[in-house]
């Protein structure tokens, strides 16, 4: 069966946007979304897209 460039990778990825995404849920419960970018060193619209992602699973 032919999987997609994409699907493959993140499968085969244990990240998303590039930080570990158990660091994420770590950091999720002690920090607020600006300290969370500032620490993991993404923007704050990944921060808000990442939650979306953890509310929808």
């Amino acid at each position: 069966m032919h999987v997609p460039y994409k699907k493959k990778e993140i499968h085969q990825s244990k990240d998303l946007y590039g930080i570990d995404f158990h660091r994420f849920l770590e950091l999720q419960s002690i920090l607020n979304h600006m300290e969370i970018a500032q620490e993991l060193g993404i923007t704050l619209g990944e921060v808000h897209l990442l939650k979306k992602k953890i509310e929808r699973t």
